[in-house]
């Protein structure tokens, strides 16, 4: 499975690819953000991530999106931000008919480095490790998206056998 892992943000959105299935190692594929100025008009900074976020779509061809989850914050400018920038994500690949998930940052620490509460330097620590990757990514924003992609790929396969059997039940179930 391949999945492009989306840490969305206005300024910086980090973009992630990885290869894996579940029980055996990952492996990076690509890396990378998409930067828009604070400056720049909104409307300019969306188009302009969402043209990077097709462009990693069709060049990498994931089988799977995720995308962290916008949670509240006290900073209402930085949720708007991020909420937008996770909308143009969840877009791109709903017109390419890529499924998408969405995951909490708690969700991706645990997945990652079995806490909840880990810290960004816990958190690129462990995707340096795990991805066995020679030089850590450059940003937190980066290292979030590679983490966002091995939390899909091992909790997915979890989530798609569970809705399996939910539907196979229902099915059953019918008279």
């Amino acid at each position: 499975m391949r999945v492009l892992g989306i840490d969305p943000g206005l300024t910086r959105c980090g973009l992630g690819v990885v290869d894996g299935e579940t029980g055996r190692p990952l492996s990076a594929v690509a890396v990378g953000a998409v930067r828009t100025a604070a400056s720049a008009e909104l409307g300019d900074r969306l188009v302009a991530i969402d043209d990077e976020i097709c462009r990693w779509i069709d060049t990498h061809r994931p089988d799977a999106v995720a995308v962290e989850r916008v949670f509240a914050q006290y900073n209402v400018t930085t949720v708007m931000g991020t909420a937008q920038a996770a909308g143009i994500a969840i877009a791109a690949a709903a017109r390419r008919h890529i499924p998408v998930a969405l995951h909490t940052p708690s969700e991706v620490k645990a997945a990652v480095t079995g806490s909840g509460r880990s810290d960004k330097t816990q958190v690129i620590s462990m995707v340096t490790r795990l991805l066995r990757l020679t030089e850590r990514p450059a940003t937190a924003d980066e290292a979030d998206a590679l983490a966002l992609a091995m939390c899909h790929i091992w909790r997915g396969a979890s989530q798609r056998r569970l809705q399996a059997a939910v539907a196979a039940q229902r099915v059953a179930a019918r008279p």
